[in-house]
């Protein structure tokens, strides 16, 4: 007996599902089926209109009837989205600093450093958020390949982290939120203040200098920190954190900050 069309099409896409892994593209279908590549952009057109697979970005799918051909339903991790939607890229930010151990917090949206041009600084799919933040991708430095399922995904490691929501403390849950973060780096064992200080030097951002060297100066095992930073002070001043209003000058560190951070820091 012939295998029928819609059987035949369930067989080629769990061939291309398997070789795939959590998300499906046009390359995928290329290499497991031998077809062109026009001819593969159809198949994966023709399998969404099915209702087997689920655009996500340009020639980017995944499965989402995937009992239909005795598998396992999938893409419940957001983080396997990542490399087909924003490659180049790295998960970073607070989302990092969950994953590396700096917070209790949960959040719910994800936080991507990415190469490409961000036109909207927020993307929803698949009902998660995820927050965009772009970054040259020679800038794309510091970061530790993990897997998820069968997906490759690059996240800042520990000292990129603590220098990417330094750099920008609203990716990083917030001023408060990134002193927390630094505190328990500062107790990690895989702390290394050499080269939190070289990824800053290469980072380029004066502010981060300023912003480290106060948040280390109050913290309770920062006094080696803090001095290593006084060294690298830019000249004029920074804000600790843009999206407060920061009325008071700790001339030390070249930072303005918010009146109820001032207090012993004078």
């Amino acid at each position: 007996m012939e295998m029928s069309a819609s059987s035949s099409g369930k067989v080629r896409l769990a061939a291309v599902i398997k070789a795939a892994g959590d998300v499906v593209q046009t390359d995928d279908v290329i290499q497991a089926l031998g077809l062109s590549r026009t001819q593969a952009s159809k198949q994966l057109s023709r399998w969404a209109s099915q209702g087997w697979l689920r655009r996500v970005g340009k020639g980017t799918y995944f499965p989402v009837q995937l009992t239909l051909l005795d598998a396992e339903q999938v893409v419940e991790d957001p983080w396997v989205l990542v490399p087909p939607l924003f490659d180049p890229s790295y998960i970073g930010g607070r989302t990092a600093a969950e994953y590396w151990d700096l917070t209790e917090q949960i959040f719910r949206d994800l936080v991507v450093f990415t190469a490409q041009t961000v036109r909207k600084h927020e993307v929803e799919q698949q009902n998660t958020i995820y927050v965009l933040k772009h970054v040259a991708e020679d800038m794309i430095f510091g970061t530790k390949t993990v897997w998820r399922g069968q997906t490759k995904i690059s996240v800042s490691d520990i000292h990129r982290t603590i220098i990417d929501i330094v750099a920008d403390p609203a990716l990083g849950g917030g001023i408060q939120h990134v002193a927390d973060c630094l505190e328990q780096y500062l107790r990690n064992s895989e702390s290394d203040l050499a080269k939190l200080i070289s990824y800053a030097e290469r980072l380029g951002n004066g502010a981060v200098f300023k912003r480290l060297g106060f948040l280390a100066e109050r913290a309770s095992l920062g006094s080696k920190l803090a001095d290593m930073c006084r060294g690298h002070l830019t000249k004029g001043n920074a804000k600790l954190d843009p999206a407060y209003e920061c009325p008071r000058l700790v001339t030390r560190w070249r930072l303005w900050v918010p009146e109820s951070w001032y207090g012993a820091s004078a």
